[in-house]
């Protein structure tokens, strides 16, 4: 998005080296992300957790993929969520009404009634289709003409993110498994709550930026999305909760109608994306992504495991005693964002100390392969744990080895979305990445289902499987899509050239 406002002069440092308007954004920033993965950590632990102790009694099979699903739809709503910020709302309003939607959320999954339970995941994938690119726009826009401090800045962004993943798990998990699960979720609640006032108290001084719409909607094109939205997704969304709420409808049967809408979306997108005629240039290389992100939504299909199965995990097959004091399951949960926070700074490195030597495809190998091995351990950990239960040690491993490769699927595969995208197509390539990213979140929670006919080794040792075959597949095909993603379009011909091949470059 690009605001139309003019930015505010960021000279004034009193934010971590920032601007005052600065800490703003990034104290809600923090707090939406601590809402976030505090409820993250906790939300399948609940789900499984019996009736009798506060829990929803589902098998481990529903309780994956219906957080399977809720990871998809949360990096799904960040498209429509977009569109009404740029179209419709301003990033500055859309911030304030995704902050309103998450805290309803929160507050929803800490009262005790199984409707409530839909509700409120439903209100926090809305609110986070609200905030997260409305967020990022805002500090775009505050820094135009300055590249530099606006990547220190997201840098920042970054930071808070997880450091936020790293303490919510300590906090709502305690409360939640050793006090009661709605009142993890309250806290979460609370800490948006905090955001949302400090965005509030502090919105005067973001000037005019993100104010307005970047791009307002004509009021036609606005009621025909209005009716459309409503048609095709309030509607059937409102008649799927009380289906499942009253027992009419199975999860399964809404979860499994909700995968293939998550299935089709990405298909839908790329197929009308290259009928623009602004892309027909830039095909080769586009098709050569294609496959980095099918292979990426297998990475995040391992990566889903985390907070869903290998939570569960933890909690049931893990030697959790520490000198009498029973760590709670959801704290394994906080060992990803330390990782991340350790390992970030030395991988950065790396890439800047590979620079063009290494393509992209080699080092997706290398992301994959990481993934697959790390669920190889996983199998072992699990058969093991058939007799007694083992050492964290295991599960960290697990968790250290899979944030390796993170590091390089990730950022990586940002990277390349943007390095390919045709002029003006950026923001969309990014987000077709982050839409495969949800595709492989629904797979493997759908796979998940898996556990009901096979050992829990054998489903990990299939899911190592997975990673290591399309590592291999990768590897085969990675000197012919490296060529492909360095593919340039063909210069275009006078219309005075004489001959009709003259000029024009070989796509083959």
């Amino acid at each position: 998005m690009t605001s139309t406002a003019a930015p505010i002069p960021p000279t004034e440092k009193t934010f971590l080296g920032q601007p005052r308007w600065f800490g703003t954004l990034f104290v809600v920033d923090m707090w939406e992300r601590f809402s976030f993965y505090g409820m993250l950590a906790i939300l399948a632990l609940f789900l499984v957790a019996d009736p009798a102790d506060g829990g929803m009694g589902m098998s481990e099979v529903d309780a994956a993929a219906l957080f399977g699903m809720y990871m998809s739809l949360v990096f799904m709503a960040a498209l429509p969520g977009g569109w009404l910020a740029d179209r419709v709302l301003g990033a500055r309003r859309a911030t304030l009404w995704g902050g309103v939607f998450i805290t309803a959320g929160h507050i929803f999954l800490s009262v005790p009634a199984e409707p409530t339970l839909y509700l409120g995941l439903g209100c926090i994938i809305v609110g986070t289709g609200l905030v997260k690119p409305s967020m990022a726009a805002m500090v775009g826009d505050m820094y135009q003409g300055q590249p530099e401090r606006r990547e220190a800045a997201f840098s920042l962004f970054y930071m808070s993110v997880q450091v936020s993943a790293l303490l919510a798990p300590l906090i709502t998990g305690f409360a939640a498994e050793k006090i009661n699960w709605h009142l993890g979720f309250g806290i979460a609640a609370f800490g948006m709550v905090i955001g949302l006032i400090q965005y509030v108290v502090g919105m005067r001084g973001l000037g005019d930026v993100g104010s307005k719409p970047s791009n307002p909607a004509p009021p036609e094109v606005r009621t025909r999305v209005w009716r459309r939205s409503a048609l095709y997704g309030g509607v059937p969304a409102v008649l799927a909760v009380v289906g499942v709420a009253s027992g009419v409808l199975a999860l399964q049967q809404v979860l499994m109608v909700l995968g293939l809408m998550v299935l089709g979306v990405p298909v839908v997108y790329w197929v009308r994306l290259n009928r623009r005629p602004e892309i027909q240039p830039y095909r080769v290389r586009l098709r050569a992504f294609l496959w980095i992100l099918i292979a990426s939504s297998f990475f995040w299909l391992m990566y889903a495991q985390g907070p869903a199965l290998m939570n569960i995990f933890a909690k049931d097959s893990v030697d959790r005693d520490v000198f009498g004091f029973e760590v709670p399951a959801s704290w394994f949960q906080s060992a990803q964002p330390l990782f991340l926070l350790l390992l970030a700074p030395g991988f950065a490195a790396l890439w800047v100390k590979l620079g063009s030597r290494v393509a992209v495809p080699p080092k997706f190998v290398a992301g994959m392969l990481l993934g697959g091995v790390s669920f190889v351990i996983m199998a072992v950990a699990a058969s093991l744990a058939e007799s007694s239960p083992v050492s964290p040690l295991w599960l960290l491993t697990v968790y250290l080895i899979i944030v390796c490769g993170e590091l390089v699927v990730a950022p990586v595969g940002l990277s390349l979305a943007a390095q390919v995208a045709p002029p003006g197509f950026s923001s969309q390539m990014i987000g077709l990445f982050w839409l495969f990213a949800a595709v492989g979140a629904a797979s493997g929670g759908q796979l998940a289902g898996l556990t009901a006919v096979v050992a829990e080794s054998t489903f990990y040792l299939i899911l190592g499987g997975i990673g290591l075959t399309v590592a291999v597949l990768l590897a085969f095909a990675a000197r012919s899509l490296t060529r492909r993603l360095a593919d340039e379009p063909a210069a275009p011909v006078a219309p005075t050239t004489p001959s009709p091949t003259e000029g024009v470059k070989s796509l083959n």
